[in-house]
């Protein structure tokens, strides 16, 4: 193989749009932008959620109630996947490792789905009624922490 003679695959590089060059190339007088209005311009960009100066969507749908910014998200876990764990007693650094879930900044509630067959002690922020109540069916213990 000779480095001077390598060339981009057959049909891999293509010759820019030459626009308004006449009528031969087939991309004259408007330059393929369509006919008159403000599009045509050079340099056009519209906003997002622009509609031509039509009321924007976002703007016609009326708005209802609120998103609390201080809410506390919790990253749940039902019981049938605490079963992929097989310590005894377990922490949320324990189900970063299994993962369950993606870091301990978030705070975990154990649902009560599925069930659990030896007995373990959990330790996590919140626990569902449900699932403390197996969890001590089981022989375990649940541990609350704080959020």
């Amino acid at each position: 193989m000779n480095l001077s003679t390598l060339k981009p695959a057959k049909g891999s590089r293509k010759d820019r749009k030459r626009v308004g060059r006449g009528p031969g190339s087939g991309l004259q007088k408007t330059s393929g932008r369509g006919s008159k209005g403000q599009l045509q311009g050079a340099g056009f960009t519209h906003k997002r959620g622009f509609e031509g100066g039509q009321m924007p969507l976002a703007r016609r749908v009326p708005k209802r109630g609120f998103t609390n910014i201080f809410r506390t998200t919790y990253a749940e876990i039902n019981l049938e996947r605490l079963a992929r764990v097989t310590k005894a007693e377990i922490q949320p650094q324990d189900l970063v490792d299994a993962g369950l879930i993606k870091n301990t900044k978030t705070p975990v509630k154990i649902l009560g789905r599925g069930e659990i067959a030896a007995a373990k002690t959990v330790h996590a922020h919140k626990f569902s009624a449900s699932a403390k109540a197996k969890i001590e069916a089981a022989g375990g213990k649940t541990v609350v922490l704080e959020v």
